[in-house]
């Protein structure tokens, strides 16, 4: 999955891709370098970012998808949004996945927007109800039987509200959206096989997050240097089951998974 955002705060690319001519080339890059699908964001949840109007995130989103339709009509395109009429209006112009990193929780209208399209959805674990990253530090007992029950909640809740089991993709939430205190991140990814024995598939985003900043002792690591710290993690996260990895960086993501691949046999 290649990320793009149409936005002017996001924490690795934004204000990069805000006009409408920059993110159509982006996103002719982004299928040029392997990607499976894109997931096309209007708002971002960075630590500091600003929430934005529900016709501020259409202007930013819609003129968008419109060309990566007419230039990729196959390409499966899904939207990273909680607000249910940015679903509702993306879904329309043949977006095939909603992303929601509030699971559900932030607009009650998404529900029945999911349901009644059928569409695939993304239920990401976050520390906040409204899916925005803190730079807090959350402490768990156990963080993988705290992720584990969220799951079993929020897909309880959707079935419960005419969404299929079918439907569901369940993504751990990594960086700031579990902990600003990294080694929970780290957790997650050594335990995944427990998140994949809840029978959902799993998405995984580590792609240039803070947590990967102090793997290397004594310094901080730029965004640009969290690259293969980024790959590494994701390989492995990948030969232990995940089965979409979202990224900014798709040509180094489609190699590796080649790779687990060509390993496997």
């Amino acid at each position: 999955m290649g990320v793009l955002n149409v936005t002017p705060d996001s924490f690795s690319d934004g204000g990069k891709f805000l006009k409408v001519e920059a993110a159509r080339l982006q996103a002719q890059c982004i299928v040029e370098a392997g990607a499976d699908w894109l997931d096309l964001g209007g708002e971002s949840t960075g630590p500091g970012s600003v929430e934005v109007s529900l016709e501020e995130e259409l202007q930013r989103v819609l003129p968008v998808l419109a060309c990566i339709r007419e230039d990729h009509p196959e390409l499966t395109v899904s939207i990273d949004t909680w607000k249910a009429e940015v679903a509702r209006r993306c879904l329309s112009m043949g977006a095939k996945v909603i992303n929601d990193v509030t699971a559900l929780r932030r607009d009650p209208a998404m529900v029945e927007v999911v349901a009644e399209a059928g569409v695939p959805v993304v239920l990401m674990h976050a520390k906040e109800a409204d899916g925005r990253t803190t730079r807090a530090v959350q402490h768990y007992d156990d963080v993988i039987s705290t992720v584990k029950a969220f799951f079993e909640e929020r897909v309880l809740w959707a079935t419960q509200h005419g969404i299929q089991e079918e439907q569901i993709i369940l993504d751990p939430g990594l960086g700031f959206f579990i902990s600003a205190e990294a080694r929970y991140s780290f957790e997650i990814v050594r335990r995944l096989p427990e998140l994949k024995a809840l029978g959902f598939p799993l998405l995984l985003g580590p792609s240039r997050k803070s947590f990967l900043a102090g793997v290397s002792p004594g310094r901080a690591l730029s965004t640009e240097e969290r690259l293969i710290p980024g790959v590494a993690l994701s390989a492995i996260a990948a030969w232990l089951g995940v089965d979409i990895l979202r990224t900014h960086d798709v040509q180094a993501g489609r190699l590796l998974l080649d790779t687990v691949q060509a390993l496997r046999g």
